[in-house]
């Protein structure tokens, strides 16, 4: 715990020296060291909230037993050991809080994703449940606040999608849509099956963080760009000029196809960001897949094969393996109500860490 305290002062210590610089005339002056800094500032909030709470009860502990070695009166008596008690649960509960609030931050929390959802096993039923699964995600964004846009779809004569890429944006998207990496299997009865037989069918999704050029060096030379004519809807705009472009990562072997804006420059710029997080993700995986081997997190690899939900319509029913939760609600679930099941994974995961804490400390 003495530790645990010395970390908590030094970052109360560092909150207030952020403060101070953030109400410095020469640090207001300079816009990108202010917006720095006070992001610095309130990620500390929380946590040094929490620290001045435990601080305050501490102190009032120690008063109540200073007192219960007085002669006190019985109703008194039995008024501090109440209050006693409850300050203690009030207590364990503040040291549970600044104990996750004190785990490593994961650094690519903050940032907005790009989400790729394919349809896998089950011909016109998985594509058809991919674009279940992008409207399941549009709907949760929009509670979130979030912004989503479609860089690159592949639609099915059905209505599905063999493949639809998507961005979102808004505040700290990663750190809540990272658990939805991995296979998610649907179960209920197509409306192309005449016999009312159930099918099970796969959908994947992939969750990459977006990578500003600070995160990830992709030297120009491993980049091949080709250009052609944009083909599809669009009238005749479309065919007259090179737009449409594709990119090639080299050592990697990663592709990215874009046509979707009018210009060439807004094709390679969204291209680019796009790659930018795939070749991010890919060396990613490779990281942790040698990690993995070592310890295994208990939210699961994040491994895009890995089945991690199950939807079975039938019985209105979806099942997140990693945890082991069971929720008798899909139709709200597929409807964006997601916040239970990624509430379930947080503390999961945030369980699984202290864990490895207590075992490595």
């Amino acid at each position: 715990m003495d530790e645990m305290f010395d970390k908590l002062q030094a970052v109360a210590d560092r909150y207030d020296e952020l403060n101070e610089l953030i109400s410095d005339p020469e640090v207001i002056a300079d816009t990108q060291k202010f917006m720095k800094l006070s992001k610095e500032e309130g990620e500390l909030r929380e946590t040094v909230d929490k620290y001045h709470q435990y601080q305050d009860v501490t102190q009032q502990i120690a008063d109540d037993d200073e007192m219960l070695r007085e002669k006190l009166d019985d109703d008194m008596d039995a008024m501090v050991k109440e209050e006693l008690k409850d300050l203690t649960t009030q207590k364990e509960q503040l040291e549970d809080d600044i104990k996750v609030l004190l785990l490593p931050k994961d650094p690519n929390d903050d940032k907005n994703i790009i989400m790729e959802i394919h349809g896998a096993a089950g011909g016109d039923e998985a594509s058809l449940f991919a674009a279940d699964l992008f409207s399941m995600y549009s709907k949760y964004a929009e509670r979130q606040g979030w912004k989503i846009e479609i860089v690159d779809e592949n639609a099915t004569e059905v209505g599905g999608f063999k493949e639809i890429v998507l961005m979102i944006t808004g505040d700290k998207v990663y750190s809540k849509l990272k658990y939805e990496n991995g296979a998610h299997r649907v179960q209920r009865v197509p409306a192309t099956e005449s016999a009312g037989r159930v099918h099970t069918s796969t959908a994947t999704v992939g969750v990459m963080p977006e990578e500003e050029d600070v995160d990830i060096d992709i030297d120009p030379k491993d980049i091949r760009t080709d250009v052609y004519r944009s083909s599809g809807a669009g009238g005749q705009h479309i065919n007259k000029t090179s737009s449409a472009v594709r990119m090639t990562h080299l050592p990697t072997g990663i592709v990215v196809a874009m046509q979707d804006e009018r210009s060439q420059q807004q094709n390679r710029a969204k291209a680019m960001t796009i790659l930018r997080a795939r070749v991010y993700d890919y060396y990613k995986t490779q990281e942790e897949d040698a990690y993995n081997a070592e310890r295994k997190s208990a939210v699961g690899t994040g491994d895009r094969s890995e089945r991690i939900r199950t939807y079975n319509y039938p019985q209105n029913r979806v099942t997140d393996h990693r945890i082991g939760l069971t929720l008798n609600k899909l139709d709200r679930v597929m409807n964006g109500e997601l916040d239970d099941i990624i509430d379930a994974l947080i503390l999961s995961d945030q369980a699984a860490k202290l864990e490895n804490l207590k075992n490595n400390g």
